[in-house]
C-alpha cells in the first residue's frame, strides 16, 4: 500500500481531498468507543483499526464495528493510517502520540492535550518539527448551545461587539471516578479554560487566583478560579468554578458585555441572549423615572426586558469535532483548536493549580 507523505498530509493534498481516509483510535474506553463508532460510519472514511491494551475490550469494539484489533500504536502504524483520535488516560498522551506524529499521522488528542505543560509542550514542539497536524478535542466547542452562541454574537444588533466584561461559569457533578489520575481543573474545568481563552481571542489571562481542596483523590476534586485579563478594550474577569463532588450535574456559563449579556446551559442544550440596544428604549425611560424620584417597585424587570431564545441545533458534537479534524486534514488548514491553543489551555491550567498549591502553603 502507497504510504501518504507528511507534507501532504500536513498541507493537504488532492488525494487527501478526494480519497477515503483511513482511521484509528488508540484507546476504546468511555470516548474512544463513541470516536470508533463514527469514524465506521461517517462518510468518506474507513476504520482501520483500533488500539486498547485491555485484550477483552479491543475485541469487543472491534468486533462491533467490524475492524481490526491491535496492541500496539506502531501495529496501527504498519496498517496504514491518515489520521488517528488518541482517547487513553492523560498521562499516556504523550507516549501515544509520538510515534504517531513521528509516522506523519494526524492525531485527534481527547481534553487536555497533556496532564502538565512540559508534556503538552513536547507534544506541540514535535508535532511542529515534523508539519503533523493535530488538534485537541475539547468538545464543548462543537457543542450545539456553544454554536448558537457564537452565531447569536456575531449578530449583535448594530454590529456591536459583545465585549466581555464579567464571565462566571459553574461546572460540577457527582464523582464518576473517572479521571481520577488528574485534578479537577485538567479533568473538568479545561472544557470551560478553552471557552473563555476563545473569547479573548487567544490571549491568556494576566493574572491567576485560585483555591482548591483535595477530599476524595490525591488531586484537587473542587476549584474555583479568578482570571482577569486587561485589553486594550477594558478589563474581563472570569470566575470559573468546577467539582466533582457535587450532588447535582450543572453545567451553565454566563457571559456579561458591553452590549449584551449571555446565558447558556451545556446539559439542558439552551440559552438566551438580552441585547442592550434591543431594550435600550425601556432602560432610557427607566433611568429618567429614577432621577425624578419616581416608585418604580410594582415593575417586573423580566417583562421590561427583550430576551432572545438561542436557535439550538441538535448535531451530536463529537460528529462535529470529528468532522473539523477530517476536513483540517484534507484541506490542509489549522483545525479549530490546534496544538497552540491546546497548549495555551494546559499552561492556564497549570497556573490555576500552581495557586492552588500557594494558597496551601
Amino acid at each position: 500500500m502507497a504510504q501518504t507523505t507528511i507534507a501532504e498530509k500536513t498541507q493537504g493534498s488532492d488525494s487527501l481531498r478526494t480519497r477515503t481516509l483511513r482511521c484509528g483510535v488508540v484507546g476504546v474506553g468511555r470516548m474512544g468507543q463513541h470516536h470508533a463508532r463514527v469514524y465506521s460510519k461517517l462518510a468518506g472514511c474507513q476504520l482501520v483499526g483500533v488500539v486498547d491494551a485491555n485484550v477483552a475490550r479491543r475485541t469487543e469494539i472491534s468486533d462491533k464495528f467490524e475492524t481490526k484489533g491491535f496492541s500496539t500504536v506502531e501495529d496501527l502504524i504498519k496498517a496504514g493510517v491518515d489520521a488517528v483520535s488518541i482517547a487513553v488516560p492523560t498521562t499516556r498522551h504523550r507516549e501515544m502520540a509520538e510515534p504517531l506524529l513521528k509516522a506523519g499521522v494526524a492525531c485527534l488528542i481527547e481534553k487536555p492535550l497533556a496532564q502538565d505543560v512540559e508534556h503538552a509542550r513536547a507534544i506541540k514542539e514535535l508535532s511542529e518539527k515534523t508539519g503533523t497536524m493535530l488538534m485537541v478535542g475539547h468538545i464543548e466547542r462543537f457543542n450545539p448551545i456553544m454554536r448558537a452562541m457564537q452565531n447569536a454574537t456575531n449578530r449583535v444588533s448594530g454590529g456591536q461587539d459583545v465585549v466581555p466584561r464579567f464571565i462566571e461559569v459553574h461546572r460540577v457533578s457527582p464523582m464518576t471516578f473517572r479521571s481520577v489520575d488528574v485534578g479537577v481543573v485538567m479533568d473538568m474545568m479545561i472544557h470551560d479554560l478553552d471557552v473563555v481563552l476563545m473569547l479573548m481571542g487567544g490571549q491568556e489571562p494576566d493574572d491567576v487566583q485560585a483555591a482548591g481542596v483535595a477530599v476524595i483523590t490525591d488531586h484537587e476534586d473542587v476549584c474555583n478560579a479568578r482570571l482577569t485579563w486587561r485589553r486594550p478594550s477594558g478589563t474581563c474577569v472570569a470566575n470559573i468554578t468546577a467539582s466533582r463532588l457535587a450532588l447535582k450535574t450543572e453545567r451553565v456559563t454566563r457571559i456579561t458585555g458591553e452590549n449584551a449579556y449571555i446565558k447558556i446551559d451545556y446539559g439542558a442544550k439552551t440559552g438566551i441572549m438580552i441585547r442592550r440596544i434591543a431594550n435600550e428604549p425601556q432602560m432610557r425611560e427607566m433611568r429618567e423615572q429614577i432621577r425624578s424620584g419616581a416608585d418604580l417597585t410594582s415593575l417586573k424587570w423580566g417583562e421590561l426586558v427583550n430576551i432572545d431564545q438561542l436557535k439550538v441545533d441538535d448535531a451530536e458534537p463529537i460528529v462535529a469535532e470529528i468532522e473539523e479534524f477530517l476536513g483540517a486534514l484534507r484541506d490542509g488548514r489549522r483545525p479549530a483548536i490546534d496544538a497552540e491553543a491546546g497548549f495555551a489551555n494546559v499552561r492556564t491550567a497549570q497556573r490555576i493549580v500552581d495557586a492552588i498549591k500557594r494558597t496551601m502553603q
